[in-house]
Protein backbone atom coordinates (compact mmCIF):
# COMPACT_ATOMS: atom_id res chain seq x y z
CA UNK A 1 0.00 0.00 0.00
CA UNK A 2 1.31 3.46 -0.84
CA UNK A 3 2.48 5.55 2.11
CA UNK A 4 0.07 8.39 1.39
CA UNK A 5 -2.91 6.02 1.55
CA UNK A 6 -1.75 4.69 4.91
CA UNK A 7 -1.29 8.26 6.11
CA UNK A 8 -4.91 9.15 5.29
CA UNK A 9 -6.19 6.07 7.09
CA UNK A 10 -4.13 7.02 10.16
CA UNK A 11 -5.50 10.57 10.10
CA UNK A 12 -9.00 9.17 9.78
CA UNK A 13 -8.55 7.16 12.97
CA UNK A 14 -7.36 10.31 14.74
CA UNK A 15 -10.39 12.22 13.49
CA UNK A 16 -12.79 9.65 14.93
CA UNK A 17 -11.01 9.91 18.30
CA UNK A 18 -11.21 13.71 18.12
CA UNK A 19 -14.97 13.57 17.60
CA UNK A 20 -15.46 11.28 20.57
CA UNK A 21 -13.42 13.61 22.78
CA UNK A 22 -14.85 16.85 21.49
CA UNK A 23 -18.55 16.05 21.23
CA UNK A 24 -21.07 17.59 18.86
CA UNK A 25 -22.70 20.05 21.26
CA UNK A 26 -20.31 22.87 20.34
CA UNK A 27 -20.95 22.85 16.62
CA UNK A 28 -23.42 25.72 16.52
CA UNK A 29 -21.37 28.60 17.96
CA UNK A 30 -21.72 32.12 16.59
CA UNK A 31 -19.06 33.69 14.42
CA UNK A 32 -17.27 36.74 15.80
CA UNK A 33 -14.32 38.61 14.35
CA UNK A 34 -11.93 39.59 17.13
CA UNK A 35 -8.90 39.99 14.90
CA UNK A 36 -7.02 43.19 15.55
CA UNK A 37 -5.98 43.42 11.89
CA UNK A 38 -8.01 45.18 9.21
CA UNK A 39 -5.58 45.47 6.29
CA UNK A 40 -3.49 42.92 4.41
CA UNK A 41 0.02 43.32 3.08
CA UNK A 42 0.62 44.50 -0.50
CA UNK A 43 0.22 41.82 -3.13
CA UNK A 44 3.79 42.17 -4.42
CA UNK A 45 6.16 39.53 -3.11
CA UNK A 46 9.16 41.18 -1.47
CA UNK A 47 12.24 39.81 0.25
CA UNK A 48 13.37 40.76 3.74
CA UNK A 49 16.99 40.64 4.83
CA UNK A 50 17.64 38.57 7.94
CA UNK A 51 20.95 39.39 9.68
CA UNK A 52 23.47 36.78 10.74
CA UNK A 53 23.21 35.70 14.34
CA UNK A 54 22.62 32.99 16.91
CA UNK A 55 19.44 31.80 18.55
CA UNK A 56 18.06 28.99 20.68
CA UNK A 57 16.45 26.55 18.29
CA UNK A 58 13.62 24.59 19.88
CA UNK A 59 13.08 27.13 22.66
CA UNK A 60 9.98 26.70 24.82
CA UNK A 61 9.20 23.21 23.48
CA UNK A 62 5.63 21.94 23.83
CA UNK A 63 6.05 18.60 22.06
CA UNK A 64 8.96 16.21 22.57
CA UNK A 65 10.19 16.45 18.97
CA UNK A 66 10.77 20.20 19.36
CA UNK A 67 13.61 19.78 21.85
CA UNK A 68 16.00 19.74 23.43
CA UNK A 69 16.77 23.43 22.83
CA UNK A 70 20.22 24.21 21.41
CA UNK A 71 22.22 27.17 20.15
CA UNK A 72 22.47 27.60 16.38
CA UNK A 73 24.45 30.22 14.44
CA UNK A 74 23.45 31.31 10.94
CA UNK A 75 24.84 33.47 8.17
CA UNK A 76 22.70 36.31 6.79
CA UNK A 77 20.03 35.43 4.23
CA UNK A 78 16.87 36.91 2.79
CA UNK A 79 13.39 35.42 2.88
CA UNK A 80 10.04 36.14 1.24
CA UNK A 81 7.97 38.54 3.32
CA UNK A 82 4.87 36.38 2.77
CA UNK A 83 3.96 32.91 1.71
CA UNK A 84 3.97 32.43 -2.06
CA UNK A 85 0.48 33.28 -3.27
CA UNK A 86 -1.80 31.75 -5.88
CA UNK A 87 -1.12 34.76 -8.11
CA UNK A 88 2.64 34.29 -7.91
CA UNK A 89 2.44 30.55 -8.47
CA UNK A 90 0.13 31.15 -11.47
CA UNK A 91 2.79 33.34 -13.07
CA UNK A 92 5.33 30.52 -12.64
CA UNK A 93 2.97 28.00 -14.23
CA UNK A 94 2.06 30.36 -17.08
CA UNK A 95 5.71 30.98 -17.95
CA UNK A 96 6.92 27.37 -17.62
CA UNK A 97 3.92 25.11 -18.26
CA UNK A 98 4.74 23.30 -15.02
CA UNK A 99 2.37 20.50 -13.95
CA UNK A 100 2.10 19.91 -10.20
CA UNK A 101 2.07 16.53 -8.51
CA UNK A 102 -1.60 16.93 -7.53
CA UNK A 103 -2.40 17.19 -11.25
CA UNK A 104 -0.79 13.79 -11.84
CA UNK A 105 -2.01 10.35 -10.85
CA UNK A 106 -1.32 9.88 -7.14
CA UNK A 107 0.33 6.64 -5.96
CA UNK A 108 -2.09 4.58 -3.91
CA UNK A 109 -5.18 6.39 -5.23
CA UNK A 110 -4.95 5.85 -8.98
CA UNK A 111 -6.11 9.36 -9.93
CA UNK A 112 -4.99 12.95 -9.70
CA UNK A 113 -5.91 14.91 -6.59
CA UNK A 114 -4.88 15.97 -3.13
CA UNK A 115 -5.82 15.78 0.52
CA UNK A 116 -8.49 18.23 1.72
CA UNK A 117 -9.70 19.18 5.18
CA UNK A 118 -13.45 18.72 5.55
CA UNK A 119 -15.54 19.44 8.64
CA UNK A 120 -16.50 16.03 10.07
CA UNK A 121 -20.06 14.86 10.65
CA UNK A 122 -21.77 11.86 12.20
CA UNK A 123 -22.03 10.26 8.79
CA UNK A 124 -18.43 11.09 7.83
CA UNK A 125 -16.23 11.40 10.94
CA UNK A 126 -12.97 11.84 9.03
CA UNK A 127 -11.62 15.36 8.66
CA UNK A 128 -9.05 14.39 6.00
CA UNK A 129 -10.12 13.09 2.62
CA UNK A 130 -8.27 12.38 -0.60
CA UNK A 131 -10.29 14.33 -3.17
CA UNK A 132 -9.90 13.61 -6.87
CA UNK A 133 -9.51 16.85 -8.78
CA UNK A 134 -8.10 18.85 -5.87
CA UNK A 135 -5.03 20.80 -6.98
CA UNK A 136 -3.54 24.26 -6.63
CA UNK A 137 -6.25 25.79 -8.87
CA UNK A 138 -8.96 23.90 -6.95
CA UNK A 139 -7.52 23.78 -3.41
CA UNK A 140 -10.61 22.35 -1.70
CA UNK A 141 -11.73 20.04 -4.50
CA UNK A 142 -12.90 20.26 -8.13
CA UNK A 143 -15.88 22.47 -7.23
CA UNK A 144 -13.61 25.10 -5.65
CA UNK A 145 -11.69 27.78 -7.52
CA UNK A 146 -9.29 30.68 -7.02
CA UNK A 147 -11.91 33.33 -7.72
CA UNK A 148 -11.31 36.10 -5.22
CA UNK A 149 -8.50 34.07 -3.64
CA UNK A 150 -5.43 34.96 -5.67
CA UNK A 151 -3.72 36.55 -2.67
CA UNK A 152 -4.15 33.48 -0.50
CA UNK A 153 -1.11 31.21 -0.12
CA UNK A 154 -0.84 28.53 -2.78
CA UNK A 155 -1.55 25.04 -1.42
CA UNK A 156 -1.88 21.53 -2.85
CA UNK A 157 1.82 21.77 -3.71
CA UNK A 158 4.27 18.97 -2.99
CA UNK A 159 7.84 19.51 -1.87
CA UNK A 160 8.94 18.97 -5.48
CA UNK A 161 6.50 21.63 -6.67
CA UNK A 162 7.81 24.12 -4.11
CA UNK A 163 11.41 23.37 -5.13
CA UNK A 164 10.53 23.89 -8.79
CA UNK A 165 9.03 27.32 -8.10
CA UNK A 166 12.03 28.31 -5.98
CA UNK A 167 14.47 27.27 -8.72
CA UNK A 168 12.48 29.25 -11.31
CA UNK A 169 12.71 32.29 -9.03
CA UNK A 170 16.47 31.80 -8.60
CA UNK A 171 15.99 30.93 -4.96
CA UNK A 172 15.60 27.87 -2.72
CA UNK A 173 13.53 26.51 0.14
CA UNK A 174 14.71 27.44 3.65
CA UNK A 175 16.49 25.08 5.97
CA UNK A 176 14.55 24.45 9.16
CA UNK A 177 17.01 26.48 11.25
CA UNK A 178 16.75 29.43 8.86
CA UNK A 179 12.98 29.29 8.93
CA UNK A 180 12.77 29.13 12.73
CA UNK A 181 15.32 31.92 13.21
CA UNK A 182 13.40 34.15 10.81
CA UNK A 183 10.06 33.32 12.42
CA UNK A 184 11.32 33.85 15.95
CA UNK A 185 12.86 37.25 15.11
CA UNK A 186 14.66 37.46 18.44
CA UNK A 187 11.64 36.72 20.61
CA UNK A 188 12.18 35.06 24.00
CA UNK A 189 8.49 34.48 24.64
CA UNK A 190 6.20 31.48 24.11
CA UNK A 191 4.75 33.01 20.95
CA UNK A 192 6.69 35.33 18.69
CA UNK A 193 4.39 38.21 19.72
CA UNK A 194 4.38 37.52 23.49
CA UNK A 195 3.27 35.04 26.12
CA UNK A 196 -0.47 35.24 25.39
CA UNK A 197 -2.03 33.54 22.39
CA UNK A 198 -4.58 36.32 21.88
CA UNK A 199 -3.46 39.39 23.85
CA UNK A 200 -6.42 41.56 24.86
CA UNK A 201 -8.61 39.28 22.75
CA UNK A 202 -6.83 40.10 19.47
CA UNK A 203 -5.99 37.11 17.29
CA UNK A 204 -2.40 37.45 16.08
CA UNK A 205 -2.38 34.67 13.48
CA UNK A 206 -4.78 32.62 11.38
CA UNK A 207 -5.38 29.58 13.57
CA UNK A 208 -8.41 27.63 14.78
CA UNK A 209 -10.55 29.09 17.56
CA UNK A 210 -12.84 26.61 19.28
CA UNK A 211 -12.80 22.85 19.71
CA UNK A 212 -11.08 21.23 16.75
CA UNK A 213 -12.33 19.68 14.48
CA UNK A 214 -16.03 20.39 15.04
CA UNK A 215 -16.29 23.97 16.30
CA UNK A 216 -14.60 26.94 14.66
CA UNK A 217 -15.80 30.29 15.99
CA UNK A 218 -13.69 32.09 13.35
CA UNK A 219 -12.75 34.73 15.92
CA UNK A 220 -9.81 35.60 13.67
CA UNK A 221 -12.17 36.23 10.75
CA UNK A 222 -11.21 33.20 8.64
CA UNK A 223 -12.53 29.66 8.36
CA UNK A 224 -9.65 28.47 6.17
CA UNK A 225 -6.75 30.26 4.47
CA UNK A 226 -6.45 34.04 4.77
CA UNK A 227 -4.94 36.38 2.19
CA UNK A 228 -1.27 36.81 3.02
CA UNK A 229 -0.33 39.66 5.33
CA UNK A 230 -3.62 40.01 7.20
CA UNK A 231 -2.01 39.64 10.62
CA UNK A 232 0.84 41.60 12.25
CA UNK A 233 4.36 41.09 10.93
CA UNK A 234 7.08 39.87 13.28
CA UNK A 235 10.06 42.01 14.24
CA UNK A 236 11.85 41.11 11.00
CA UNK A 237 8.85 42.34 8.98
CA UNK A 238 7.67 38.85 7.98
CA UNK A 239 4.00 37.96 7.69
CA UNK A 240 2.22 34.70 8.49
CA UNK A 241 5.27 32.83 9.70
CA UNK A 242 2.83 31.51 12.28
CA UNK A 243 -0.52 30.08 11.20
CA UNK A 244 -2.35 30.35 7.89
CA UNK A 245 -0.60 27.39 6.21
CA UNK A 246 2.27 25.12 7.14
CA UNK A 247 5.43 25.82 5.13
CA UNK A 248 7.85 23.40 3.49
CA UNK A 249 11.49 23.47 4.49
CA UNK A 250 14.40 21.71 2.82
CA UNK A 251 15.38 19.82 5.97
CA UNK A 252 14.95 16.09 5.53
CA UNK A 253 13.56 14.06 8.43
CA UNK A 254 13.86 10.57 6.97
CA UNK A 255 13.71 8.46 3.84
CA UNK A 256 12.03 5.09 3.49
CA UNK A 257 12.64 3.75 0.02
CA UNK A 258 11.28 6.31 -2.41
CA UNK A 259 9.35 8.16 0.31
CA UNK A 260 11.19 11.24 1.58
CA UNK A 261 9.87 13.10 4.63
CA UNK A 262 10.65 16.78 5.25
CA UNK A 263 10.04 19.17 8.12
CA UNK A 264 7.20 21.65 7.79
CA UNK A 265 6.97 24.69 10.06
CA UNK A 266 4.61 27.32 11.40
CA UNK A 267 1.30 25.59 11.97
CA UNK A 268 -1.85 26.42 10.03
CA UNK A 269 -5.46 27.52 10.21
CA UNK A 270 -6.18 24.05 11.64
CA UNK A 271 -4.05 24.40 14.79
CA UNK A 272 -6.14 24.79 17.95
CA UNK A 273 -5.53 24.84 21.72
CA UNK A 274 -7.00 21.33 22.03
CA UNK A 275 -5.16 19.94 18.99
CA UNK A 276 -1.88 20.74 17.21
CA UNK A 277 -0.63 23.63 19.35
CA UNK A 278 1.99 24.33 16.73
CA UNK A 279 1.40 28.06 16.28
CA UNK A 280 4.94 28.70 17.57
CA UNK A 281 8.34 29.20 15.92
CA UNK A 282 9.78 26.06 17.54
CA UNK A 283 6.95 23.84 16.35
CA UNK A 284 7.74 21.28 13.70
CA UNK A 285 6.03 18.41 11.94
CA UNK A 286 7.15 15.70 9.55
CA UNK A 287 5.44 15.58 6.15
CA UNK A 288 5.88 13.15 3.27
CA UNK A 289 7.27 15.04 0.28
CA UNK A 290 4.82 13.84 -2.35
CA UNK A 291 1.49 14.35 -0.59
CA UNK A 292 -0.25 17.63 -1.63
CA UNK A 293 -2.69 19.02 0.94
CA UNK A 294 -4.99 22.00 1.46
CA UNK A 295 -3.00 23.38 4.40
CA UNK A 296 0.67 23.39 3.28
CA UNK A 297 2.39 26.10 1.25
CA UNK A 298 5.87 27.61 1.24
CA UNK A 299 8.12 30.64 0.92
CA UNK A 300 11.65 30.93 -0.49
CA UNK A 301 15.05 32.21 0.62
CA UNK A 302 18.47 33.03 -0.78
CA UNK A 303 21.89 33.43 0.79
CA UNK A 304 23.06 37.02 0.95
Amino acid sequence: MAYCEKKIRYLNRLSILGLLLGGFLLAGCDNANNSGVTDCAPAALTQVGVPSGSFTMGANPVYAEEGPPGQVSLAAFDIDSTEVTNAQFARFVDETGYVTDAERRQPGFGEAGGVVFQMPSLNNPSWWQFVAGADWRHPDGPDSSLAGRMQEPVVQVSHRDAQAYAAWAGRRLPKEAEWEYAANAGAKTIYVWGDELAPNGAEMANTWQGSFPIQNTQADGYAKRAPVGCFPANDFGLYDMIGNVWEWTDSKVSQNGNEVVYTIKGGSFLCAPNYCRRYRAAARQAQEAGLPTSHIGFRTVSTR
